[in-house]
């Protein structure tokens, strides 16, 4: 298995297949450059859908390289239309990022 899954450090989330999200330094780089917001301002109280896709986007793009796909942010709501609920999004975000900064979340 390669050195992503070794860490432990992603998480499994069901959509169009089981993909692992994972939000390493070049994920977060990426989504600043998105969302032009620094990891101190992406709060919750300016969340919207648009930046949903761009957050998972991000923690999905090393799963897509894995599995040699190009994975585009225009793929995103075709993707995530596989997603039994917004609250497993969210959710597995949440594990992900929280793994992402080492908070000592619970592994998947």
């Amino acid at each position: 298995m390669t050195n992503t899954i070794e860490k432990n450090d992603v998480v499994v989330i069901n959509l169009d297949r089981p993909r692992f999200l994972r939000f390493g330094h070049k994920a977060l780089k990426k989504l600043g450059a998105l969302t032009g917001k620094g990891l101190a301002n992406m709060g919750t109280e300016d969340f919207d859908l648009d930046e949903l896709e761009k957050i998972l986007f991000c923690g999905l793009l090393s799963d897509a390289k894995e599995n040699g796909e190009t994975l585009k942010l225009e793929d995103m709501e075709d993707i995530l239309d596989h997603a039994d609920s917004y609250n497993e999004l969210l959710g597995k975000m949440n594990l992900a990022l929280s793994k992402a900064f080492g908070s000592g979340a619970e592994k998947n």
